[in-house]
């Protein structure tokens, strides 16, 4: 078998690399190729004529698959002669991802209120006045407004300044009896070491025919207690809130301190007139405070700035 007075037959054997046998293959099948310019005419030849060449052509295919396995077969066990991998030797240590701080937090807040039965609700973090405020018994000459400084948008919207918005949004939608909590991020303008002028805040709601002040304050020591992973010492104080009466804070025990952790009431009747729930039948109570600060006493910090820093460094360390 010769093409152009050169034996491929023994070209194909005596190939040395793989790039080699590749220039062969394409000077023999390429678009230019020997055999392909044969097979091209094959209308023109004899029976004879064409099956020397089908012989031909399928005996050279057969080379060059086999010399094209033999090449890659060296190739390889030259590799595994100059690579191998000492399984003796001790691991490659590996930095391995873990969920942010402020995320574990939230998670576990959220089974835990998930598990008294209450169920996830979110909203739109650019709210309306109605929401925000309006609903919420805060008409536009009330006081209360003045309480927490609003990013206020050129359209008159607002960045939400409490997820109490979201509680708005659920009681119109389902109407009562109603039992959720709601998740997001707030924004004022604050910052220092325990403000952030963006946080996150945790509600829950709950509004029934026979709902009490007792279920509030039960609520809140089981949360509180299921979280730190202890019994919460609390204690109650008068506040003042437009959307619950009466209104209360929540003060717990850390240490030989008590803390600020949560405001909350029962939910004030206008603000359940304002979603259509009739306060003869229905009352209920509600309660919010912000997860980030729950996570900075869960992981003794005292800089809430330190949660956003982004140092990759602080998280090692801190054994998150």
């Amino acid at each position: 078998m010769c093409i152009n007075g050169v034996n491929m037959k023994n070209k194909i054997k005596n190939a040395k690399s793989l790039e080699e046998l590749q220039v062969l293959y394409a000077e023999t099948f390429g678009k230019n190729g020997t055999m392909t310019a044969k097979l091209k005419n094959m209308a023109t030849l004899s029976n004879e004529e064409r099956a020397t060449i089908n012989a031909e052509n399928s005996e050279l295919r057969t080379l060059f698959k086999d010399k094209q396995t033999e090449l890659e077969m060296a190739a390889l066990n030259a590799k595994l002669a100059t690579e191998y991998i000492d399984v003796t030797l001790d691991k490659e240590p590996k930095n391995r991802g873990t969920l942010h701080p402020l995320t574990q937090s939230l998670k576990e807040l959220a089974a835990i209120m998930e598990s008294f039965g209450f169920t996830l609700w979110t909203g739109p973090e650019i709210e309306d006045d109605w929401h925000n405020f309006t609903a919420l018994n805060t008409p536009e000459y009330h006081p209360a407004r003045d309480m927490q400084d609003t990013f206020f948008l050129e359209n008159g919207n607002v960045m939400r300044t409490q997820t109490s918005a979201i509680q708005i949004r659920a009681m119109e939608q389902h109407g009562a009896p109603i039992k959720i909590f709601a998740i997001g991020s707030t924004y004022r303008k604050e910052l220092d070491a325990t403000h952030s002028a963006m946080f996150g805040q945790m509600e829950g709601l709950y509004i029934d025919k026979n709902v009490t002040m007792s279920d509030l304050i039960g609520t809140l020591r089981a949360l509180l207690s299921k979280f730190f992973g202890k019994e919460i010492e609390l204690r109650i104080r008068p506040s003042y809130f437009p959307f619950t009466e009466p209104s209360v804070e929540f003060d717990m025990k850390w240490g030989d301190k008590w803390l600020e952790i949560c405001g909350a009431g029962m939910v004030h009747p206008n603000v359940l007139k304002n979603c259509n729930i009739n306060p003869d039948e229905y009352q209920g109570f509600a309660f919010g405070f912000g997860w980030d600060r729950m996570a900075m006493l869960k992981y003794d910090l005292n800089d809430i700035r330190a949660f956003y820093d982004g140092d990759v460094r602080w998280l090692k360390n801190s054994g998150f």
